[in-house]
C-alpha cells in the first residue's frame, strides 16, 4: 500500500521531535500502543485532550476543564499524569476560571517527558524496529 510505505519512509527519517509533526509522522495509534505497553498511555491521552480542549467553545470550557482535571491531573485520578506538585497545584487554580491555556503548563511538562523519555525508548523499541524492517522490505519490492 503506497500510503503505508510513505508513512514508513517518513517514520525512518524522523530524527528530531517537533510538537505537531512527530505525532503525525509516527501516528497517534502507533506511539499510543507503545506507551500503552509501557503503562504510560495517559501521557498521550492527556496531551491529545489538551489539544482538543484548546478548540473548545468558551461556554463549555469549565465542564471540559473539570473533566480533564479529574481524569488526569487530580492526585486521585485514575490516569494520573506524572507532573510535579507545583504544576498540579497551579493547574488546579487555573481551572477555577478556565481559559483555553489553563493546561498549557502541565501539557508542556508531559510533552517534554514524552520527548525526552518515551520517544527515545520508542525509537529503540521492537514496534519501531519492526516498522523500519517493513520499510526496508517494501523498498526492496
Amino acid at each position: 500500500d503506497r500510503s503505508k510505505a510513505q508513512f514508513y519512509r517518513s517514520l525512518s527519517s524522523c530524527v528530531t521531535v517537533d510538537r505537531c509533526v512527530w505525532l503525525q509522522i509516527i501516528g497517534q495509534d502507533v506511539f499510543g500502543s507503545f506507551l500503552k505497553s509501557e503503562f504510560s498511555e495517559e501521557n498521550i491521552e492527556f496531551w491529545l485532550a489538551c489539544e482538543d480542549y484548546k478548540k473548545t467553545e468558551s461556554d463549555l470550557l469549565h465542564c471540559k476543564a473539570e473533566k480533564i482535571y479529574k481524569a488526569f491531573v487530580h492526585s486521585d485520578a485514575a490516569k494520573q499524569i506524572n507532573i510535579d506538585f507545583r504544576t498540579r497545584e497551579s493547574t488546579a487554580k487555573k481551572i477555577k476560571a478556565p481559559t483555553p491555556t489553563c493546561f498549557d503548563e502541565a501539557q508542556k511538562v508531559i510533552y517534554t517527558l514524552m520527548e525526552k523519555d518515551s520517544y527515545p525508548r520508542f525509537l529503540k523499541s521492537s514496534v519501531y524496529l519492526n516498522l523500519l524492517n517493513e520499510l526496508q522490505a517494501n523498498s526492496l519490492k
